[in-house]
């Protein structure tokens, strides 16, 4: 079921809180149309179907369609506590003087990469398509002049922007939204209660409904389709990663370069030199964070577009304000129209003028919409076209001076103030691509894309501002070997064409596909949109693709190897968890051991971490043969991540109970979102747990008909499941007598274990001393477990190629999925668990 809003208990239930009326627009089965719940009506919670508090398999595999109906009564999600974390930026309510704080951090955070353009873009164009006359710097400046509205305004600003998921920008976002609307993701965990998160909104139904739920079923059916989708997604993260490579070694050197003009004697090398000097600075202080380097480089970033744009217009008036008339397109039909291949291959520079675009929306995260708009379109799209029309200027009257026109065209009484401004302002520009990176890879980490890493939040107060040490160094090694090995800022312009252009092209492919599945947009506006942007990045890749043989294949290196990590990640992480979800325990088994689980049941709460949203995992069982003893009360943790950006805290826990009361086994799902801030302790999250976990007995002893995940733990196995085998081979007989109470079952109707009973019985009053007693039985025993202590009981499972299997996949699963596995950061790490209260087992399955 999908709704929108939050729920709030009310008598006892959950209802609706957020919306104006009694109603709510929900997905029904089609096949049962007399099954829905009309709060109105006096209708008992017996008599409610089993579907309404439990999320089954068969769930998933329904057909759907959208009636309105009341709000949801839904006893099952006992979201409980808060957990407490940093707070995202309260865009609403701040004062002028954090606005100006704000706007600061924002120039110095989110256009650094476009700010620095002009130090490039005509010395890698003119490069490539040497000045001939006049009308070429004329046709030149219009490419640069429409590249810069159509691309970074137009698109990016005003459309791409739009399409952020809650706040949150970048490739991955795209994916998560797509996600939430259509069951994309190649990782079979989505949980029906994952759409009753309040952050998890979807669209009612419009006019474009039926175009947009017939793209959606086409996704949804369709393998093909859906690891298309998720092969886009890697392509335009990789291309983000090797932006991050590409953009600190061509600002720091175009902007280092300019000292050959001030210092006749420097040669190439000492600008090799100073520009790796200057990388090891900036990626050493990286960890000090976004919001106090932004504030404190945001300054320096205004000043830089300040002296951009009065440079341009002295430009303007000491040489040639001609160049204006550069805003007429038809000058860009010239250009072609005189030398077609020589204005085709100097597109290549000039989309230079545009990098940047990609960051402002994958660095969405720290600022709001509207702020990114107004700053772009008042302050840095005016400076960035004044100085461009200074610089063409200049070039009018000193066509010799085209291999460095930024620098040639500072007035000679404030070069060295401007050069100092301008190697600061690379170095911003450096950054801007080094954070949008960082965020790219903790969406993609969370939304299991790419191996678990190590997470610094460098804010006490923001939500979002991350520093990753691994990716952080990774960088900086790979833009010294960019340096060190091109050395060129024209072969290394063509690099960043190359990445910016294909991070481009995967941004506008899947906007294209948020407008038809989730803005459900006319479709005459989404064919203008595809053909106009999609089509100008085609011609741009042409473009940069003719310059690949001259060393700008190194960028490609980069942006391959990052995708073949991701692909790899991805691909045994799906196999591994469809192996456990294949594994995993049957109910029979647990049934034939009661309540003891064939064992002796030892005060203490055990839990056990595992990836399983849904059964008992086969690890259990693999404790179950090895310990001489098991806790006597379990909790089946599993920490999932979903397709929003953040999970509300009062919505973080998600319980169960697993089997009959008498087996004190419950289930945990802590969700969270791709943003969402583990900086709980153990200390922390075992007491928010246990108090959650006493709150949820309670809550099912009041609401007596709440049914558990019974479709989901009753699922019949193969009779092989009924023994366990240890590392050795040793076969552990799991035979025991059958209860009593399942000893004489006569019905022919199968039984639901309810989650407030153990009793197949029909619910008794609320106020029958009979339940009280088992209520404060079952929270004596959690106080006594708790009092005797927690243990976290590991399951490593791993997974391995079976011999049969093609050398390729042997080769992927058994040494690069294991590779990454093994030096990747384990998932518990942010609990920071003693080892002394660690239990662990391994067990590895065949795939």
């Amino acid at each position: 079921m999908a709704e929108e809003g939050g729920s709030s208990k009310n008598n006892g239930g959950l209802t609706s809180v957020d919306s104006v009326d009694s109603f709510r627009w929900v997905f029904q089965d089609a096949d049962d149309s007399d099954s829905e719940i009309d709060i109105d009506n006096d209708v008992q919670q017996e008599d409610l179907p089993l579907r309404n508090g439990v999320e089954s398999e068969e769930e998933d595999n329904v057909e759907y369609r959208l009636i309105r109906t009341g709000p949801r009564v839904d006893s099952l999600d006992v979201e409980t506590l808060e957990v407490s974390g940093a707070q995202r930026i309260d865009l609403e309510d701040i004062t002028f003087s954090k606005s100006i704080k704000l706007a600061f951090q924002t120039l110095g955070v989110v256009f650094g990469d476009v700010g620095t353009s002009p130090l490039y873009t005509f010395s890698v164009m003119f490069k490539k398509a040497p000045i001939e006359g006049n009308e070429d710097i004329i046709g030149a400046l219009s490419l640069v002049i429409y590249t810069l509205i159509l691309i970074p305004l137009i698109k990016y600003a005003l459309v791409v922007l739009l399409a952020n998921d809650d706040g949150e920008g970048g490739t991955f976002a795209l994916y998560s939204l797509i996600c939430r609307h259509a069951k994309v993701s190649l990782l079979p965990n989505q949980l029906a209660s994952d759409t009753r998160i309040s952050s998890f909104k979807l669209k009612v139904p419009s006019a474009e409904l039926e175009r947009s739920l017939k793209i959606k079923e086409r996704l949804e059916a369709s393998l093909g389709l859906k690891k298309l989708l998720l092969m886009l997604v890697l392509a335009g993260t990789s291309m983000v990663i090797a932006d991050g490579v590409v953009t600190p070694a061509m600002s720091v050197m175009s902007a280092v370069r300019g000292l050959k003009l001030g210092v006749p004697m420097v040669e190439e090398d000492h600008v090799v030199m100073i520009s790796v000097a200057y990388l090891i600075v900036l990626f050493s202080v990286q960890r000090i964070g976004t919001s106090k380097i932004g504030l404190a480089i945001g300054p320096a970033l205004f000043l830089w577009f300040c002296s951009l744009g009065g440079i341009g217009i002295y430009n303007l008036v000491k040489h040639d304000s001609s160049v204006l008339k550069a805003f007429n397109p038809v000058h860009i039909y010239y250009y072609f129209k005189k030398d077609s291949a020589k204005a085709l291959y100097s597109l290549g520079g000039c989309l230079l003028c545009a990098t940047g675009s990609e960051a402002m929306f994958a660095d969405l995260c720290y600022f709001s919409v509207g702020a990114i708009q107004l700053i772009f379109a008042f302050l840095v799209l005016p400076c960035l076209l004044l100085g461009y029309l200074g610089q063409a200027a200049y070039l009018m009257n000193n066509n010799g001076h085209a291999h460095q026109p930024f620098f040639s065209s500072i007035p000679n009484g404030i070069f060295w103030p401007m050069y100092l401004i301008a190697n600061i302002a690379a170095l911003i520009a450096s950054r801007t691509m080094t954070t949008a990176t960082f965020s790219c890879v903790k969406q993609s980490i969370a939304l299991g894309c790419f191996p678990r890493l190590k997470i610094i939040h460098t804010s006490r107060k923001f939500m979002g501002q991350i520093y990753i040490p691994v990716m952080n160094w990774f960088l900086l090694a790979s833009a010294l070997l960019l340096i060190c090995f091109i050395a060129n800022t024209e072969e290394i312009g063509n690099a960043y064409g190359i990445a910016e252009v294909g991070v481009m092209m995967m941004t506008t492919i899947l906007v294209i596909l948020v407008m038809l599945l989730i803005w459900q947009t006319n479709i005459i506006l989404v064919l203008l949109f595809s053909t106009v942007f999609l089509g100008l990045e085609v011609i741009f890749f042409s473009s940069v693709l003719r310059g690949i043989r001259d060393g700008s294949w190194l960028i490609l290196v980069f942006a391959m190897v990052a995708y073949f990590i991701m692909y790899i990640w991805n691909y045994g992480s799906k196999l591994k968890y469809e192996t456990e979800v294949k594994k995993k325990m049957s109910m029979d088994v647990m049934r034939q051991l009661g309540s003891n689980l064939g064992t002796v049941r030892a005060p203490g709460i055990g839990l056990l971490y595992n990836e399983l949203a849904k059964g008992v995992p086969t690890i259990f069982g693999q404790f179950l043969a090895t310990l001489p003893a098991i806790h006597s009360m379990i909790v089946f943790v599993c920490i999932k991540n979903v397709p929003v950006p953040f999970v509300p805290p009062s919505e973080r826990f998600l319980f169960r109970r697993v089997c009959p009361r008498s087996y004190h086994i419950f289930r945990c799902i802590a969700r969270y979102g791709y943003k969402d801030v583990h900086r709980e302790n153990h200390q922390l999250f075992e007491q928010l747990l246990i108090e959650s976990l006493e709150k949820f007995i309670r809550r099912e002893a009041k609401e007596r008909s709440l049914e558990s995940d019974g479709d989901d733990d009753t699922d019949s196995e193969d009779e092989s499941s009924r023994v366990l085998r240890d590392l050795n081979g040793t076969v552990y007989s799991l035979g025991a007598p059958l209860l009593s109470k399942y000893k004489n079952k006569a019905t022919t109707k199968r039984p639901v274990i309810s989650e407030a009973s153990t009793s197949h019985e029909p619910p008794k009053d609320s106020t029958n001393p009979g339940q009280d007693t088992i209520l404060e039985n079952e929270l004596t025993l959690l106080h006594i477990a708790k009092e005797s202590g927690v243990v976290y009981l590991l399951g490593h499972v791993s997974i391995r190629a079976r011999k049969d299997s093609w050398f390729t996949k042997k080769l992927a699963i058994n040494y690069f999925y294991a590779f990454l596995r093994k030096n990747c950061r384990r998932g518990i790490a942010t609990l920071s668990v003693p080892h002394t209260r660690l239990l662990e087992v391994a067990i590895t399955y065949m795939v």
